[in-house]
């Protein structure tokens, strides 16, 4: 069997989908698995041995380049030549059920189960998986289903670490681990500004654990945030990683803190510990908690279909709670 799935973005999204693909597997050895997913998040996929091929498209390119969208397209009718059994649509939206539609026989959740229901029309058949569902889960649920199996009997608590990287971006990253103590990642930002733990709350929390913290960052907002608590703490701002260095990274954390972001996402993907903080989104559907993998709200009730990205309440989260849950996952 030759299948695509189709999940363009973002980082997050794309590792919650990606843990299907050791259940796939597990179903049918020999299956063919391709990918098609946004260029710039490609490299999250590399050198995963459960996919076969990564596809890339640059759709978030057309917004500055409206002259591609051509270009775009004939790619994309390429990528149909290969002729696929099935398209699982995994995103959910107009765009990727377009791009799925192109490229083969398409099934995807149905119009209840989408953030945008109106792809649903571009699908051959459709599942009803209910939009609340833990995301991770749901995923999981419809990749299965669209190829005739179950998710009955899967543990995701055992699931294998599924993001992988080259030797030399390992080598890349090995001198910020020569200090001594627990090495503790802290990722400083996230897709929205309201998805963002506070600087000074970062501050307090490095100040009240030991060990190596290494501050990263991906913007130039992220970077001022970083320079101040390394100024005011022992906290190391590490310079800007690839996607293969963050990923090697974080495999060899001790702990990850962050917010809702993909980031620290990768902490459960690479069954590393981690506290994951969560402001305006939740928490139940976005992760999944484990003993290693632990997260802190601020206890408002959220609704999954009506996010206010206006809402700061992960800046009412003490930082003590989060030391406090450090020292108990052992840092």
């Amino acid at each position: 069997m030759k299948i695509a799935i189709v999940k363009l973005s973002a980082m997050g999204d794309i590792i919650h989908a990606m843990t299907a693909l050791q259940y796939l597997k597990a179903v049918n050895p020999h299956i063919q698995i391709d990918w098609i997913t946004e260029e710039v998040f490609a490299p999250i996929l590399e050198y995963n041995p459960d996919i076969d091929t990564i596809l890339p498209v640059n759709l978030k390119g057309l917004k500055k380049r409206r002259s591609q969208f051509f270009i775009e397209v004939k790619k994309i009718r390429t990528y149909a030549k290969n002729n696929y059994d099935l398209v699982v649509d995994v995103q959910g939206l107009l765009k990727s059920s377009v791009v799925s539609r192109i490229i083969g026989k398409t099934v995807g959740f149905d119009a209840q189960s989408s953030r945008e229901p109106i792809a649903s029309l571009f699908y051959s058949k459709c599942f009803q998986i209910p939009y609340e569902m833990n995301v991770i889960e749901r995923n999981i649920k419809l990749i299965l289903q669209a190829i005739g199996s179950s998710d009955k009997g899967i543990d995701l608590m055992t699931k294998k670490p599924f993001l992988f990287f080259a030797e030399s971006e390992r080598k890349n990253i090995l001198h910020f681990l020569k200090k001594r103590g627990a090495h503790i990642v802290h990722f400083l930002g996230s897709s929205w500004e309201s998805k963002v733990y506070p600087k000074e709350k970062f501050l307090q929390v490095i100040q009240g654990l030991e060990g190596n913290h290494l501050l990263v960052w991906g913007s130039e907002e992220e970077k001022e945030s970083a320079e101040y608590i390394a100024s005011r703490s022992n906290a190391e701002v590490v310079p800007r990683l690839t996607l293969g260095e963050l990923k090697a990274l974080i495999s060899s954390a001790d702990l990850v803190i962050g917010g809702d972001s993909g980031p620290t996402h990768m902490a459960w993907a690479l069954n590393r510990p981690s506290i994951m903080l969560f402001g305006p989104t939740l928490a139940t559907r976005s992760t999944l908690q484990t003993t290693i993998n632990r997260v802190v709200d601020c206890g408002k009730e959220i609704d999954p279909k009506n996010i206010d990205k206006k809402d700061f309440c992960i800046g009412n989260i003490p930082a003590e709670k989060v030391i406090s849950l450090a020292k108990e996952l052992g840092v």
